[in-house]
């Protein structure tokens, strides 16, 4: 790798002007503009890269301290066995094994998508066609964040270690210090073109379509994990995960109490007292229930397994249905004279208090409730 100063052609201790003006001399006659050949592009960029690091007092400095520099002085002898001793490693720079140079490969982020389902696709589970907004990998550069025909290159300043190192005095003698290389942010490479579509990130933003099954017995709230379908990391790093929150819409009829389906019943009068045989369409198909002779408001009728399939088990809930007898209120001279005549000969008990059924207000509680 050529050195800075013997690509701008001045000394090691030249000022920062004369290193302008030998850069701005050059820059004229290798800009491409002036001289459109391959190699002088090659050296324009060369050129170029040799200021941006000479030109900055820091990166100046880290340049020319290299990236092992010596403990200078008396006192280095023996400080790899100091620093082990106080610190059980040893020391940077002292043929102990230092920090590997950062990844430009990182994990990507999770993303968290709603979905809503209606209350009958929850009872055996379904399937959603998504589209994610998220990042993907750049085709461009397929992830090299380098544009193409070109790569990234060993950083001039920390030769690839990522780290820079310093001398710095102590009580027992000249320490080493590390830190990230300011040139390359620690990852050892730098990169001269980067990709025009990607900025150099290696990753794009785009809709992402999928399909995805939602199981059977998910509830408001629940959130599905999907590994591997979030974002991708930088530089096509590792994808991270997609979460669904499921969110289950409300039905106007049916009702639910964990796996079961709730639901209401309306009955006439003639039908509580005759009996009769209520059909109606449920989530799952039509429902055909019979209803006794004598059938009272507040009564639950179940029907087995027709409720939810459970999220983590066999078999479904339960269907509950409450019956509410319906007392008409507008009758015709002709029905009132009917009722009339039935009261007249039915023995029914005078209105009064019985003794108290907490069943009764369980069965009503639990309706009002969960209805």
């Amino acid at each position: 790798m050529a050195d800075h100063y013997e690509t701008l052609g001045v000394e090691r201790t030249a000022t920062a002007d004369e290193i302008k003006k030998a850069y701005r001399r050059l820059a004229r006659e290798f800009h491409p503009d002036v001289n459109p050949s391959e190699d002088a592009s090659d050296r324009f960029k060369s050129v170029t890269h040799a200021y941006d690091v000479l030109s900055d007092a820091r990166q100046r400095e880290e340049y020319d301290l290299g990236p092992n520099p010596g403990f200078g002085g008396g006192g280095a002898a023996g400080f790899g066995d100091i620093f082990e001793a106080f610190f059980g490693a040893a020391a940077p720079g002292s043929g102990g094994s230092g920090a590997a140079p950062r990844s430009r490969k990182e994990r990507g982020g999770d993303a968290l998508l709603r979905v809503d389902v209606d209350l009958d696709e929850v009872i055996f589970g379904t399937k959603r066609d998504l589209e994610v907004a998220t990042a993907v990998l750049c085709e461009a550069c397929e992830g090299s964040c380098c544009a193409p025909g070109t790569r990234a290159v060993v950083c001039d300043i920390c030769h690839g270690s990522g780290q820079i190192q310093r001398a710095v005095r102590s009580l027992l003698g000249n320490i080493m210090t590390s830190s990230p290389c300011g040139t390359c942010r620690g990852f050892g490479t730098v990169i001269p073109s980067p990709c025009p579509t990607c900025a150099g990130q290696g990753r794009v933003r785009a809709t992402r379509k999928m399909t995805v099954d939602i199981p059977a017995g998910v509830d408001t709230g629940l959130r599905l994990q999907l590994p591997g379908q979030g974002e991708i990391g930088p530089a096509g790093g590792p994808h991270g995960d997609l979460f669904l929150e499921i969110k289950v819409k409300h039905n106007d009829i049916f009702s639910r109490n964990g796996d079961d389906l709730l639901a209401t019943l309306e009955i006439s009068m003639a039908d509580a007292v005759l009996g009769t045989t209520a059909k109606f369409p449920g989530l799952d198909g039509p429902i055909e229930l019979e209803l006794k002779p004598g059938t009272q408001s507040a009564e639950v009728v179940t029907l087995k397994e027709r409720g939810i399939s459970r999220l983590r088990g066999n078999g479904r809930g339960d269907l509950k249905i409450g019956v509410q007898v319906l007392t008409p209120t507008k009758l015709n001279a002709r029905e009132q004279e009917l009722l009339r005549q039935f009261a007249g000969t039915y023995k029914a008990k005078a209105p009064q208090l019985a003794e108290f059924q907490q069943g009764l207000f369980a069965k009503l509680r639990d309706r009002f409730l969960h209805v």
